[in-house]
């Protein structure tokens, strides 16, 4: 039973795993702002624009 909790003390395969689930949540929640921003950036326009009319 020592063998196995030292074993999975000694593991480093988990912590990879969540280094590389954090990295890829960042990139998608700045994908997200960015996509949002344009969203908002083009609704801006299509205001203006239909104000012409």
């Amino acid at each position: 039973m020592s063998a196995l909790l030292r074993r999975f003390a000694n593991a480093d395969d988990g912590a990879t795993a969540i280094e590389y689930a954090l990295i890829a949540s960042g990139i998608g929640l700045a994908i997200i702002v960015a996509v949002q921003a344009i969203g908002l950036a083009l609704n801006d326009q299509y205001v203006s624009f239909g104000g012409l009319f």
